[in-house]
């Protein structure tokens, strides 16, 4: 099997060195390339074409943010995971909001930046426990307009793509979800993306939260 191909991006090259040893760990997982800025991070995703990209936020040029929204139009088959300091409600709801797959914080256990890689490799999400409890909780606070809404979109989506739905809000892979529902990866894919275009989702996190929102997990 391939290993996972990584591209890290972050402006201190002791954090950059860091995450590489952590990485360097499973033997599934390669480091493809390293970047200083965010400008740089998007021409060496388009130079090398990684799985994952792994972004800091705060970096010089062109921030995380933005590096993650025009990764998402030029690679769209890069997952990337936000990996940084600062678990600030606004950076979490702009970096989920522009597409990333995965929200990290550097004082996780340096085993869930392994699992967050393999997630949203896999075609999963992945959000760091804290960041998690924040999401929901913010998603909650605001309402039961909210729950209505997503109770609209998920009524247009198929009874099929509703059962896809509630795995993919679950955390679920597209090979486990196949396995669960008796289909064929593939099959699980179309699916997957025709939910994302019904429900308007820019990925698999905004269509997680939509899943919970509207009571399927």
């Amino acid at each position: 099997m391939n290993p996972i191909r990584v591209l890290l991006a972050d402006d201190e090259a002791m954090v950059r060195a860091g995450v590489r040893a952590i990485l360097a760990t499973d033997d599934g997982i390669e480091v493809v390339a390293e970047a200083a800025h965010g400008r740089e991070a998007v021409e060496l995703v388009r130079a090398h074409r990684p799985d994952v990209a792994l972004l800091d936020i705060r970096m010089p040029e062109l921030d995380g943010l933005v590096a993650a929204k025009v990764i998402g139009s030029v690679a769209p088959n890069t997952s990337v995971i936000m990996l940084t300091t600062f678990g600030l409600d606004d950076y979490i709801a702009r970096a989920l909001g522009g597409g990333a797959a995965g929200f990290l914080l550097k004082a996780s256990d340096p085993r869930e930046l392994i699992t967050a890689v393999r997630a949203v490799a896999s075609g999963a999400a992945y959000l760091s426990p804290a960041v998690a409890r924040r999401v929901i909780e913010s998603y909650r606070d605001a309402g039961l307009d909210r729950a209505a809404d997503a109770r609209r979109r998920v009524g247009e989506l198929t009874a099929r793509e509703r059962d896809v739905l509630a795995l993919v809000g679950a955390g679920h892979t597209n090979a486990e979800i196949a396995r669960a529902l008796y289909l064929v990866e593939g099959t699980v894919k179309a699916h997957v993306s025709s939910i994302l275009i019904k429900l308007d989702a820019r990925n698999r996190v905004q269509a997680a939260i939509l899943a919970y929102e509207a009571g399927l997990t």
